[in-house]
């Protein structure tokens, strides 16, 4: 069911799926509890480094871009540029302990890959929950269990970001959405365990600013090509899930301790977690011709590969929550072996939320009612040399990013985060390059109840 619901709106039918809300949200006769619903508009304007480099790979003269001398990594979009990136819908009904959620992207420029050619629409989430389960650092009243199948987010992922770019880590590791089993059960009210049993997002690749980039888009079929978008510097990352098929799943399991006061405005928690899988020999990716999984990393016609010395996939991970009142703190450490190519990511963000006096309303609603300020710190190592001559350099370069932001609440829901990454990665020579990127999104939204 929910492979045939993913390709239906894979193919547009935008219309059915706004048929199908009221009817399992809203307009069952006699069904109790509680219906909760977000519209989001979100866009614009961004300013981005221009880096490029002519790829060692004995490309032909017909695969050349148009109006260069050798095929390049290069930014995405260099320059500035205003955009509208996406509309976004939420929906979750709640009834005591049973939950559905679903979200559906339109457009979502900034997770799109390839950033010209993949779906329009994407389906984020679409979960049947039994049971409640905790938010991070929160203690529950009694111990409990619960189940979620579907798409959802993972469960070792930050969702209660301040910024709206990504850290290295969290884009390299679990950025997106994954779809399966998940379970937990507390073990007392402070310690608790997690397990899943999902497909495993395909290992593809991006550029770890805001715009994937376009790598393998029927553009490049032509002579010459002139692709809408650069390549970006890209990483191997967890791209997002479009066919279910469970050929090769991933099993994870979580372990961790919580506290939190009779408040809940002062609390932590801790995290220990693992991953693993069996990478396939390929992976069909949405809008591009290359392959996912072990065919990205043997390079074409597996003629240019680098070191692989088995199909296995693992993350070792700790993640860390803290929050004292309007402050916050996240932090995340992963050790990932990539069919035997070790790779290791570091993330910590630091957040402030302050409520503003009232000065101006409308409607009954604040005008500016807070400020949040953040900072995030993370870093990316590849433990690993790449073959001499490939066309994919940059998936053993080391990086590094910091990002400093300030997010602005309007009215209601909605607010304005201004943000500049400090970016940069490491050449095999040593050299240090900047890829530093300003954004600044406004994000309208209508939620209720």
């Amino acid at each position: 069911m929910l492979t045939s619901l993913c390709k239906t709106l894979r193919r547009g039918s935008l219309a059915l799926l706004l048929v199908l809300i009221p009817v399992l949200f809203v307009a069952q006769p006699g069904w109790a509890g509680e219906t909760e619903w977000l519209l989001e508009f979100s866009g614009g304007y961004r300013d981005s480094d221009d880096a490029r480099f002519a790829v060692n790979f004995p490309f032909g003269p017909d695969q050349i871009p148009a109006g260069q001398d050798a095929v390049l990594l290069q930014t995405v979009d260099p320059g500035s540029s205003a955009e509208f990136s996406s509309v976004t819908i939420e929906l979750r009904h709640t009834w005591d302990r049973i939950a559905v959620g679903l979200k559906l992207d339109y457009l979502d420029l900034n997770d799109r890959n390839p950033t010209s050619s993949a779906e329009e629409y994407d389906l984020d989430e679409l979960w049947l929950r039994f049971g409640t389960e905790p938010e991070p650092a929160i203690v529950p009243e009694r111990t409990g269990f619960y189940a979620k199948i579907g798409k959802f987010p993972r469960f070792e992922r930050q969702d209660d970001r301040h910024l709206e770019s990504y850290g290295l880590a969290t884009t390299t590791f679990n950025r997106l959405e994954d779809v399966g089993l998940e379970i937990g059960a507390d073990l007392g009210r402070f310690f608790f365990v997690k397990g899943s049993y999902t497909q495993g997002n395909p290992l593809f690749m991006r550029d770890p600013n805001a715009l994937a980039g376009d790598n393998g888009t029927e553009a490049f079929n032509q002579v010459n090509p002139d692709p809408e978008f650069g390549s970006g510097i890209p990483i191997p990352y967890d791209a997002d899930i479009h066919d279910v098929d469970f050929e090769e799943p991933e099993v994870g399991l979580g372990v961790g301790g919580r506290y939190s006061d009779d408040s809940g405005n002062r609390g932590f928690e801790l995290l220990l977690w693992r991953t693993e899988r069996k990478l396939q020999d390929t992976v069909a990716i949405d809008g591009s011709f290359y392959g996912g999984d072990l065919d990205l990393l043997l390079g074409p016609l597996n003629l240019f590969p680098f070191p692989v010395t088995s199909n296995d996939k693992t993350e070792d991970g700790v993640n860390l929550w803290v929050y004292v009142g309007g402050f916050s703190a996240f932090a995340q450490v992963v050790d990932q072996d990539l069919a035997g190519l070790p790779r290791s990511g570091f993330e910590a963000e630091l957040g402030w939320h302050f409520d503003l006096p009232i000065v101006w309303s409308a409607g009954e609603r604040q005008i500016l009612p807070s400020i949040a300020p953040a900072i995030r710190y993370s870093n990316l190592d590849a433990d690993f040399s790449g073959p001499a001559v490939t066309p994919s350099p940059s998936f053993s370069w080391d990086w590094e990013k910091w990002d400093y932001g300030l997010r602005i609440g309007l009215f209601g829901e909605s607010d304005l985060t201004l943000e500049y990454s400090d970016n940069s990665f490491t050449l095999a020579s040593g050299r240090d390059v900047p890829l530093d990127e300003l954004l600044a999104t406004l994000r309208i939204r209508f939620a209720g109840p």
